[in-house]
């Protein structure tokens, strides 16, 4: 039995470098299959401009979030750009039980993680960007970062993109629809069906 125990459901795991644009992929993701559930994971950075909390993320403090740790409560975690995220085994375990796929949107420390306690129950995709230049660009516009956010992102989105090949599949972010598409291709194929099916 796996860490999720998992029952008719399939685990989703995207990943991609700040900016590459998985909150928009994901949202046309789930527009286009209603069938998808998307676990909300916890961390302890601030909210973005537009961000609620439990739809986002779950807005935790640190403390919080260790006594989570501490108590076993999350499927997997890590400290990215300073911040800490992590992803709920009890929110994951109640979909996959209730028969339903699950997206879950983490970045390669928590994908490497996942990878070590689900292996092949999971479909791992990475999110590319058309172009490093295109990748700088997008950060450049959130205007939600700082200059020292920025070149820090800037620097892990290199180590990050090096991870790619260690993924089951990659997916080209050109066009939002496309990708999602695409991704949803990949995901069916895994469930041997036709992704025109659902």
């Amino acid at each position: 039995m796996s860490a999720v125990e998992r029952g008719r459901g399939r685990l989703i795991v995207l990943s991609g470098p700040s900016g590459v644009g998985k909150d928009t992929v994901l949202r046309t993701l789930f527009e286009l299959d209603p069938h998808l559930r998307y676990s909300v994971s916890y961390t302890t950075r601030a909210p973005r401009p537009g961000e609620v909390d439990g739809v986002s993320y779950s807005f935790v403090d640190e403390p919080t979030f260790v006594r989570m740790v501490d108590d076993g409560e999350f499927l997997e975690w890590a400290r990215v750009h300073g911040n800490l995220y992590g992803t709920s085994l009890r929110r994951v375990r109640e979909h996959l039980d209730r028969g339903e796929d699950v997206v879950l949107k983490i970045d390669v420390q928590g994908a490497a993680q996942l990878r070590g306690k689900v292996g092949g129950e999971a479909v791992f995709i990475f999110l590319l960007p058309p172009s490093q230049e295109v990748l700088r660009e997008r950060l450049r516009s959130r205007e939600s970062e700082s200059g020292e956010s920025l070149a820090q992102r800037d620097a892990d989105a290199v180590r990050e993109l090096a991870e790619a090949g260690r993924y089951d599949h990659r997916v080209v972010n050109d066009e939002v629809e496309r990708a999602a598409r695409e991704i949803l291709a990949l995901v069916a194929a895994s469930r041997g069906e036709n992704a025109e099916a659902r």
